[in-house]
């Protein structure tokens, strides 16, 4: 059987704002819904770190990019639109 590698995912935010905190909680919603043990999340809050903004072209916030698998997929808002993102970042059946 083949072993699935993990998803890794980095969410963009900036502080503890409504949006961001929905976009959190959206992002671990859709992962444990989809990719139960197959996902890695990272959340960089753009306050705290605001040159890292620059450094991976972020330019809205929330932002979530699919780091792995390979190409680098964007995806900007609050995650709301489960199947948005779903296919946006094709997370399903990859």
């Amino acid at each position: 059987m083949n072993q699935e590698k993990p998803k890794k995912l980095v969410l963009y935010v900036a502080g503890q704002t409504p949006k961001s905190l929905a976009a959190i909680s959206n992002l671990r919603r859709i992962c444990e819904e989809h990719l139960p043990g197959r996902y890695e999340i990272d959340v960089v809050d753009l306050r705290e770190n605001p040159k890292l903004a620059r450094e991976h072209n972020i330019v809205a916030i929330p932002t979530l990019v699919r780091e792995l698998p390979v190409p680098l997929r964007k995806i900007i808002g609050d995650l709301s639109d489960e199947e948005k993102v779903l296919v946006n970042l094709r997370l399903e059946n990859e």
